[in-house]
């Protein structure tokens, strides 16, 4: 009896670390998949396409951030840095050399890992608001070296970006399935929300293991994890350099799908837009980070589509009057939103999404 029980038990784990518990979520997963593949033929305006898309490259980087805030408790607001970074490795490996898609995605990701396990022995000797300090200073760091650094970032004018988006015999910028020929924000939304997918998966996989748990120890509390024998540096560099591989990416795909950048794109208010999105979304969750993308990451675009009809906003600065123009508009609108989440429902989305799960499992007998 007593070998049964612990097999039992055994069992019983290894049913937990299950990437999907059940039938329903597999089959769950397999409808999403669906659904994500016949969506974006039924979608025939470019403009919400194009919010999709945006939201899908916002995915990827708030993955990234959620790994380093919401799972191992290290504030940043460097985010910005490590997109931009991302998006000039396009630029130079993709666009300059024409690198095929996987090898100047992967570029971008040993770019921006490189630098966070440069940045990340820093959050060995500060936490909190010290690092959030520290990690900002990237954002005007970055801004300089992309500012003059003519050969690769095209100085203040900008550059384009004509990274290929050949997967094998597959362009996903000019994709053609039989007699179907998808439109470039058609394609690029196939291939975007699939490193959506694969990032989710990987992100999972790490946070429900030991890496994961001991990730929520040092979040917890860092003394006590070292006591019980989780490595701090291993762990704290180990996210950042996690975080900033997947921001990179994600700033990768933006100049791929925006085929220009410049530097002021990568910028302060960047950074808090992501952790707007982490913490709307649900800080310490992975599905979170696409709920908070899909609500936040969309924003700019939809303000800027309808602020002819919304008052007192207009699209550029000056004039007689109070108004607002559409940027200062998104940061009033990420500001209200973080404090509105951060007092009503700290959780965010996800735990909203949560409890209505529950309500519905539970129904009739939910109240």
């Amino acid at each position: 009896m007593p070998r049964l029980r612990n097999l039992n038990m055994t069992l019983r784990y290894e049913d937990d670390l299950k990437l999907f518990k059940s039938r329903q979520s597999r089959l769950a997963m397999v409808a999403l998949a669906v659904v994500a593949i016949a969506l974006p033929l039924s979608i025939t305006d470019d403009f919400w396409l194009s919010v999709l898309n945006y939201a899908g490259i916002t995915a990827v980087g708030a993955i990234g951030l959620n790994l380093l805030t919401g799972y191992t408790g290290q504030v940043s607001l460097g985010h910005a840095f490590f997109l931009g970074v991302g998006a000039y490795s396009a630029v130079f490996f993709g666009g300059t050399h024409q690198w095929p898609l996987p090898l100047w995605l992967l570029a971008c990701a040993v770019m921006g890992g490189l630098i966070g396990a440069v940045v990340g022995p820093f959050a060995l000797r500060l936490r909190g608001n010290y690092l959030a300090v520290v990690s900002l200073g990237l954002v005007f760091l970055g801004i300089h070296v992309f500012t003059n650094w003519d050969s690769v970032t095209g100085g203040p004018g900008g550059t384009s970006v004509a990274a290929p988006l050949k997967l094998g015999p597959i362009n996903f910028g000019k994709l053609e399935v039989g007699n179907y020929a998808y439109t470039r924000n058609q394609g690029f939304f196939l291939l975007v929300w699939a490193i959506v997918a694969i990032s989710a998966l990987f992100a999972k996989n790490i946070v429900r293991t030991r890496p994961g748990r001991a990730m929520q120890a040092v979040r917890d509390r860092d003394v006590a994890a070292e006591v019980i024998g989780v490595s701090l540096a291993r762990y704290k560099v180990g996210a950042f350099v996690i975080s900033s591989a997947l921001a990179a990416v994600a700033g990768g795909l933006f100049g791929a799908y925006q085929q220009f950048v410049t530097p002021e794109s990568w910028n302060l208010f960047l950074s808090i837009q992501y952790i707007a999105i982490i913490i709307v979304g649900g800080v310490g969750t992975i599905f979170g980070s696409i709920l908070g993308a899909m609500f936040i990451g969309a924003a700019p675009q939809i303000v800027d589509k309808f602020s002819g009809s919304i008052p007192l906003v207009s699209r550029s600065p000056g004039g007689s009057g109070f108004h607002l123009t559409v940027f200062q508009l998104n940061q009033v609108i990420f500001g209200v939103l973080i404090v509105l989440f951060l007092v009503l429902e700290p959780r965010g989305l996800a735990a909203v999404w949560l409890r209505l799960k529950a309500y519905f499992r539970a129904w009739p007998f939910s109240y």
